[in-house]
């Protein structure tokens, strides 16, 4: 335990599981979405559908999907903001299986057409864990440089992936390795020590295989 798990995070209230949270969470898909998002639809799932609106779990996941960050002063008014930038959203409610309480489904379009599916939680805190990406289990919190890989469950590409984090100088504290069915679809997620540039990454996407290609920094603009 550090001094940041006794304080708490930096945030516009009321909640940090509920409030900061789910900014997170909206930032983070965002992020991984690689544009501005256009259209979105937030379905919350357990304590989040229950008392979400009391503690501005929506209004807080709409102002993570304009960017904003836990302590932004806006995040009260993000439906306006949303508005304001043309970004179209609604609110549902699902139910989840073996979730944690604090769960939201998103479903998101950016500007371009590009869409994006995430499953995410709310652990306490202002901490979040990525479930799902597109339908594929996943477990990442973004809090550090993260590397995730679609590709085609083929051999080769573990060794290539982390042969050119190597040459990027760059540690791998965690890697995990989740696909749909065996031969079928996969995904690799790299926690790493150091940012990652953005040259080799773009090499790696054009690689035979090799599907999509995001890297996901909360400390980058």
């Amino acid at each position: 335990m550090n001094l940041f798990d006794i304080m708490g995070p930096i945030m516009v209230g009321p909640s940090s599981s509920h409030t900061a949270g789910a900014v997170r969470i909206g930032l983070v898909t965002r992020k991984l979405l690689g544009e501005p998002v256009a259209q979105a639809e937030m379905l919350l799932h357990g304590s989040f559908a229950a008392t979400g609106e009391g503690h501005g779990t929506d209004r807080a996941l709409v102002a993570g999907l304009l960017g904003m960050k836990p302590d932004d002063e806006k995040i009260p008014s993000s439906f306006q903001c949303a508005h304001e930038h043309g970004m179209k959203f609604q609110t549902g409610s699902v139910v989840l299986r073996n979730v944690h309480p604090n769960t939201v489904m998103l479903h998101v379009a950016g500007k371009s057409g590009k869409t994006l599916e995430v499953v995410a939680s709310s652990l306490g805190g202002g901490r979040i864990r990525i479930c799902r990406i597109d339908g594929i289990e996943t477990n990442f919190s973004g809090d550090c440089p993260t590397l995730i890989v679609h590709n085609l469950d083929q051999p080769g590409h573990v060794a290539q992936v982390t042969a050119l984090l190597n040459r990027c100088a760059v540690n791998i504290a965690t890697m995990q390795l989740y696909r749909n069915v065996r031969g079928g679809y996969a995904v690799m997620v790299l926690e790493c020590d150091q940012p990652i540039p953005a040259e080799p990454l773009a090499s790696l996407a054009k690689e035979d295989g090799i599907i999509k290609v995001t890297y996901l920094n909360l400390d980058e603009s």
